[in-house]
């Protein structure tokens, strides 16, 4: 069953320049990886799956919800409650710890943190290699890679359906970018949530069930099946 399906995309930004997504699919559990060039219209196609970005044509259906059918408000509360999102620039917050900012959306959310969230939120850090004692500290206290470890368990809890990862090892050295990528895959595969891989970074296409290529045309980009 797909998670994420779209069809018959097309969003314009520029008067020469726009995005086309004739059809493109994530379905549950599977890794999926979305390539191309930086300018191509990654981050662009990864806010109008979020909700973020209002949807001018075509269709995009995100757990099961028409994204054209709901209201703004609707689509923030369905993002907040079916996806999980990396930021390229991990997007923490400096002023609080390790684990709040791991547990930050759930605030957002309106949801109780109580001791069974944190010790997911705890165990999320645990399997992504987080030592315990590094969990109260801030997050300015940790290196590139810790960092970007933080953002993947802030992603994860919740379980979300979907995790949409935004040039996630851009900033990590290969040695780092391999571990990052085995420890990300392997909580999606235990909790059955799939993955969208946003990247240009060739090294990470072994890793995908499906790849789709963001291809420059001269109206702008498109995305193709690999």
């Amino acid at each position: 069953m797909s998670v994420l399906l779209i069809n018959d995309l097309k969003h314009q930004w520029a008067a020469d320049h726009g995005l086309s997504v004739n059809q493109l699919s994530v379905n549950a559990g599977e890794m999926v990886m979305l390539q191309g060039a930086s300018g191509s219209g990654k981050t662009t196609l990864m806010n109008l799956i979020a909700g973020v970005l209002p949807l001018a044509e075509g269709e995009i259906t995100l757990a099961e919800q028409r994204l054209s059918q709901l209201s703004a408000s609707q689509r923030d509360s369905l993002r907040a409650r079916v996806l999980g999102i990396v930021f390229q620039q991990f997007n923490l917050l400096p002023y609080l710890s390790v684990l709040d900012n791991v547990l930050l959306p759930l605030k957002f959310q309106g949801k109780r943190v109580d001791g069974s969230a944190k010790a997911r939120a705890q165990s999320l850090l645990s399997a992504l290699e987080m030592d315990v004692n590094l969990q109260q500290q801030s997050v300015n206290r940790l290196s590139v890679g810790q960092q970007q470890r933080v953002a993947a368990a802030r992603a994860l809890l919740g379980s979300p359906k979907l995790i949409l990862a935004d040039e996630p090892t851009s900033a990590l050295d290969p040695d780092n970018r391999d571990r990052f990528m085995a420890l990300l895959s392997e909580q999606c595969r235990q909790q059955g949530t799939a993955l969208l891989l946003i990247s240009h970074d060739p090294a990470l296409q072994a890793l995908a069930d499906r790849r789709y290529q963001l291809q420059l045309t001269a109206q702008g980009s498109e995305v193709l099946p690999c």
